[in-house]
């Protein structure tokens, strides 16, 4: 079999992947190979914010996981998104931008995993932002990353911060500075009223370096070991099976859901788990697969048939929607410019929490099985979710076969704090949406979520409604200990040349959504990498 040859291959052109690509192909000198499972981000609905409303309906650029039936959920399946196409899951997400708080990351370091503070990370996430609004102590510009306040913002964000205020919250006009607590709007990754993801920032400027080869359609069924050492992949193109070999590192960033079973597919994992499944084990790394955590999330809907403001099927709002994308074409500004979830908040379950433990994302149209329900009429939406949470899954193999889908148990609901958390959480969300500001516009909370009134109510609610809001990290946990798999330099325990670069090292979730942090991850690991190989 002919076999290429290059310095790195790296799996996955997500955030993590498209951010490796980039840096390390800086030295002219260095040659690498990314594979990409999905094909090129080509299309429209990708680039124009709002459509990621249309991707969620049809699944584009999608590989739409189911997880297992979950207990916590009455044995439901939850869904779990995942970007298959250049760019990742920051071609489809929100694109919200969201660093969590200071104490996540000395959380890491206090675990054990030297340099990964906060105020040591915090270079690199300056490092890959250009914040529109210029550099300050926790900001930094020229970065490949823009991230900026919205350009046509909806009038209901606003509304929704006054309700915050009339809650008793506070205003936070920057939830990445010195505090996260309180309301506010979020800042986004756009550009010239487009998505800014990943792959636009990072690698769509430099696709003609002579030394990246960028490989669509690239399904990787195993990364090739020797003598305890990674030295190329394996993958399956248009039917063909292609092999590529790697002379100094091969970087797995599949993601907290992929990277674990890639690895177990190549023999590296649990033992008892390879052999079942008819696997060579070729290092037992029980670690592989466990510490899976998200953040579980519950919705609450409100009714609003004269709420014109929101995004919402109806005449008016067809005719409407038809005056933002002739705008959206002409200028790049108007309705579809927004991410549909433009203001949030960090909210504490108790006043006594020492920092807050929850989070608040407000959506400007009715919003019901992950957008994937068409809902006819006006209102609004806010998700609710816990953001550190207790419970703990896994990811495990479904058979040999590379192209069958990985079994994702996130255990949702398997520690009662959880729950305890987010009914408190489901109050507050109530009581913020039943002020003034909001009641005002004539929003009045849907049946379904209204009837839950005792805490035995609403957990039943959020036992047969809540699920993820996409955030899943874990599985391939950053650590020195015996289910730990990679170390503080993201190297797999027990194999050379071979590291993790995604969310799945993460030792804890963070507090807010991760497409960020990821982005920071890869950004740290591309100095290391460097520094090993300079």
């Amino acid at each position: 079999m002919n076999q290429e040859k290059f310095d790195y291959i790296i799996v996955g052109a997500g955030s993590a992947g498209c951010v490796l690509a980039a840096r390390l192909t800086e030295d002219p000198q260095v040659t690498v190979a990314l594979l990409e499972a999905g094909s090129a981000d080509k299309s429209v609905l990708i680039h124009c914010p709002l459509g990621m409303a249309v991707m969620a309906q049809t699944g584009q650029a999608n590989w739409k996981f189911d997880t297992v039936p979950q207990a916590g959920l009455n044995g439901r399946r939850g869904y779990q998104p995942r970007g298959k196409v250049l760019g990742g899951s920051s071609s489809l997400n929100a694109m919200i931008y969201i660093r969590g708080q200071r104490e996540d990351y000395d959380h890491w370091a206090a675990e054990g995993n030297a340099g990964w503070s906060f105020d040591e990370v915090l270079p690199y996430f300056k490092r890959a932002e250009d914040n529109a609004r210029g550099a300050d102590t926790f900001h930094g510009v020229g970065g490949p990353l823009h991230v900026m306040d919205l350009t046509s913002p909806n009038v209901l964000g606003p509304q929704f911060i006054e309700a915050g205020k009339q809650a008793g919250f506070a205003v936070n006009a920057d939830f990445n500075g010195a505090s996260q607590e309180g309301v506010g709007m979020y800042q986004v990754t756009h550009k010239n009223g487009e998505r800014h993801s990943v792959a636009k920032a990072y690698l769509t400027p430099h696709l003609n370096r002579p030394n990246l080869q960028v490989i669509t359609e690239a399904h990787t069924s195993r990364i090739l070991i020797e003598n305890q050492r990674a030295v190329g992949v394996e993958f399956f193109r248009v039917g063909q099976r292609r092999q590529l070999r790697a002379t100094r590192e091969v970087l797995l960033c599949a993601g907290a859901l992929q990277s674990p079973q890639i690895l177990m597919l190549s023999g590296i994992g649990p033992k008892a788990h390879l052999l079942a499944h008819g696997i060579t084990p070729l290092h037992d790394l029980p670690g592989v697969g466990r510490n899976l955590h998200d953040h579980m999330d519950v919705v609450q809907m409100l009714d609003a048939p004269q709420l014109k403001e929101s995004i919402g099927i109806s005449l008016g709002g067809s005719l409407k929607t038809l005056q933002g994308i002739s705008e959206w074409r002409n200028q790049r500004t108007g309705m579809l410019t927004s991410n549909v979830a433009e203001a949030g908040g960090f909210i504490k379950s108790e006043a006594s929490e020492p920092m807050p433990d929850l989070q608040l994302h407000f959506v400007i149209a009715k919003i019901v099985n992950h957008a994937r329900t068409l809902v006819l009429g006006h209102g609004v939406s806010c998700h609710m979710c816990v953001l550190r949470p207790l419970s703990r899954g896994s990811v495990q193999l479904a058979s040999a076969d590379p192209m069958a889908a990985p079994l994702i148990d996130p255990n949702f609901l398997g520690e009662p704090d959880d729950l305890q958390r987010l009914i408190k959480g489901f109050k507050l969300m109530r009581k913020l949406l039943q002020q003034p500001a909001i009641a005002s516009l004539g929003a009045k909370e849907s049946p379904r979520s209204a009837q839950a009134q005792s805490d035995q109510d609403i957990e039943q609610f959020i036992r047969n409604y809540g699920d993820t809001i996409y955030h899943p990290v874990g599985t391939c946990r950053m650590g020195s200990g015996a289910l730990d798999v990679v170390d503080t330099q993201l190297k797999v325990h027990g194999i050379a040349g071979l590291r993790v670069v995604d969310a799945s090292i993460m030792p804890r979730i963070i507090s807010g959504n991760t497409n960020a942090p990821t982005i920071m991850i890869a950004e740290k690991a591309a100095d290391m990498i460097k520094t090993d190989n300079a």
